[in-house]
């Protein structure tokens, strides 16, 4: 992965939802290559309940500043010692439809277990970059969010695991930075408001 040109990138600042969030992206390097590790909701929250996303979380009184709540948070649930993460970059910040704007640092890690040690997490996955890249395991879709207005929903499919919504839009600009994977210019479908969610996303839900 091109580091240098997250560490070049100018980011986007979200400042005017109510509550602030920030969350780590965090790559391993192994011998077969380099690879994102994600964390497993636990299926009991009320807020996106089995989804896929980055460690990371809500930003205390106590946090100095959004990268503090960003190490602490991916310390609470999966034992990530801060001192251990090498940052290399920011994305943009994002909204999401709970009005948190998100700050997504992306950092370089050591390889080796992480363990749940929150029980907001249900699991822990890595991912291969190079299946995460594979337009084989993408698809995505045009929607008129009601909150939001026009969208793309962003699914990528890896190892049985989907990765889509807010983590899928930030996965999508850190693959473009750092690799020479594209986003298709046009969806794959066109879809109505109302229209259900792809199979897999909906099974999470259930």
């Amino acid at each position: 992965m091109q580091f240098d040109r997250v560490a070049a990138h100018e980011p986007v600042v979200v400042d005017d939802e109510p509550q602030e969030a920030a969350v780590i992206a965090p790559v391993v390097t192994r011998p077969a290559g380099e690879a994102i590790l994600f964390t497993k909701r636990a299926d009991h929250l009320s807020d996106h309940p089995g989804q896929m996303s980055f460690p990371g979380g809500g930003r205390e009184p106590e946090d100095d500043d959004l990268l503090r709540t960003a190490l602490r948070e991916a310390n609470e649930e999966i034992g990530l010692d801060p001192l251990a993460v090498n940052v290399v970059g920011r994305l943009d910040d994002i909204r999401t439809i709970t009005r948190y704007s998100v700050r997504p640092f992306v950092g370089r890690i050591p390889d080796r277990d992480y363990l749940p040690s929150d029980e907001e997490v249900a699991e822990i996955v890595t991912l291969p970059v190079s299946e995460l890249t594979d337009l084989d395991n993408y698809e995505s879709e045009h929607r008129d969010h009601p909150h939001y207005g026009e969208i793309r929903l962003h699914f990528f499919y890896v190892d049985g695991y989907t990765v889509w919504g807010a983590t899928a839009r930030m996965l999508v600009q850190l693959l473009e930075l750092a690799t020479d994977w594209r986003m298709p210019p046009e969806p794959d479908r066109y879809m109505e408001p109302d229209d259900e969610l792809p199979p897999s996303v909906r099974d999470e839900a259930e």
